[in-house]
């Protein structure tokens, strides 16, 4: 495939902010409807007369189609170009919100769930192989950071969003304003079509011949690159990554209201008070990560601490007021992990096949994502909201395992490919 992603200038640095801006309010939005549904459990649960693990399958639905979409979006992006898809993306999202807004019936509810979730499935190939043709080097640990930080504010955001709309006006209501939010994306995006470019997947013959030896198994072909045990890993990875922040983002405030006797009012702030420390941690995290090679273990670092504190959760008992701040702790460790978990994955990523890498390692992510809420519903029908925090802290635990060993084994592939 011939190369058509507009090289980027050697330093442009305020080109690359406003690229890093838009992409960012773009994946900002992802996250955002990655939880268009959750804060509106309660007023869900009383319209429909549904369980938790009822509730729980609807998130379930999105991110399983947005799990497989994802793994098929890479080689979509490397092929038609990153743009469209992201496009099309947002067009799905203000699809799928105003069906919602207007379900009468769970079998709606289930459908336009998996809309928004084929919306969301395109995102990560997208974002990192536009940012990776486009931003320059020595600015992408930054350019990571900002993302995730962008990311981890859609989060935070939608609790304050959609409750708050709910509250005031109606459930519909607030699903009807993420539509027009996700419409005025659309058009934001479209505004800036030339400074995103049009990004494909670079030819295998522009890479470096070492980088290429180094990066590529031996045999050709578009799915060589599944040959790599560090892409495996690394789905491993993102699919722990996902189980533990969707017990977090699922049912993790209500399990710490019912193990702490956290007031309503408070248990809805948790997830934001994770989320803006996380965001907090990754800008932290993207500042001092300056060594990818290192990156494994600023990832030990931030999941170790970000697991001690869910263990706490769990298993002690803490005044009401401190489960917030406790919440605040964990966002900021795992925050911390974030740049150096995506610098991970790009050392592990083939030259041309940067869209087909990440669609594969962060379809693991749909995957966890679609799995947690199922199967921490089910602790929470089972009274045990003690059994949420020991998941979500063994998940974590697994995380810092599976680091070390994709670290390990890219470098010792690099280093073979160097010899």
């Amino acid at each position: 495939m011939q190369d058509r992603s507009p090289s980027p200038p050697a330093d442009d640095p305020r080109r690359d902010a406003r690229l890093i801006g838009v992409i960012g309010v773009a994946h900002g939005t992802s996250h955002f409807f990655h939880l268009i549904l959750a804060p509106l459990f309660p007023w869900l649960k009383d319209a429909f007369g549904l369980s938790f693990a009822e509730l729980g399958l609807l998130m379930t639905v999105f991110f399983v189609v947005s799990g497989v979409g994802q793994a098929a979006a890479g080689f979509l992006v490397d092929r038609v170009g990153a743009l469209p898809v992201l496009l099309g993306s947002l067009a799905l999202f203000v699809a799928g919100a105003t069906g919602l807004a207007l379900s009468g019936s769970y079998a709606a509810l289930l459908v336009f769930s998996a809309v928004v979730g084929l919306g969301n499935a395109p995102f990560h190939p997208v974002d990192y192989s536009i940012m990776n043709a486009r931003i320059a080097p020595a600015r992408l640990g930054k350019a990571y950071a900002v993302h995730g930080v962008t990311g981890s504010l859609g989060w935070a955001a939608a609790p304050v969003f959609l409750a708050g709309l709910a509250q005031l006006v109606h459930w519909r209501a607030a699903l009807a304003g993420a539509a027009l939010m996700a419409a005025g994306v659309l058009a934001l995006v479209w505004g800036h079509r030339r400074l995103l470019g049009d990004v494909h997947a670079p030819a295998a013959h522009d890479a470096p011949a070492g980088a290429a030896a180094a990066s590529a198994p031996t045999g050709a072909g578009q799915f060589a690159f599944l040959r790599l045990p560090a892409v495996w890993l690394s789905f491993g990875f993102f699919f722990a990554w996902a189980v533990a922040l969707g017990g977090v983002q699922s049912f993790g405030s209500e399990a710490a209201r019912l193990l702490h006797e956290v007031p309503m009012q408070q248990a809805a702030l948790c997830v934001t008070a994770y989320m803006l420390a996380s965001a907090g941690g990754m800008l932290f995290g993207g500042f001092i990560t300056t060594d990818p090679a290192r990156s494994e273990r600023m990832i030990a670092l931030g999941l170790g601490g970000a697991t001690l504190v869910s263990l706490l959760i769990g298993l002690s008992p803490w005044p009401s007021w401190t489960v917030p701040v406790l919440f605040a702790a964990m966002g900021f460790g795992a925050g911390i992990a974030g740049p150096s978990r995506d610098l991970l994955v790009r050392r592990a990523a083939p030259p041309g096949a940067t869209g087909r890498v990440y669609g594969m390692v962060y379809s693991g992510l749909d995957t966890g994502m679609a799995l947690a809420p199922l199967g921490f519903g089910v602790m929470m029908d089972a009274h045990q909201p003690a059994g949420v925090w020991i998941g979500i802290a063994v998940f974590q635990g697994l995380l810092i395992a599976s680091a070390l060993n994709i670290g390990r084994l890219t470098s010792r592939r690099l280093a073979a490919g160097a010899a």
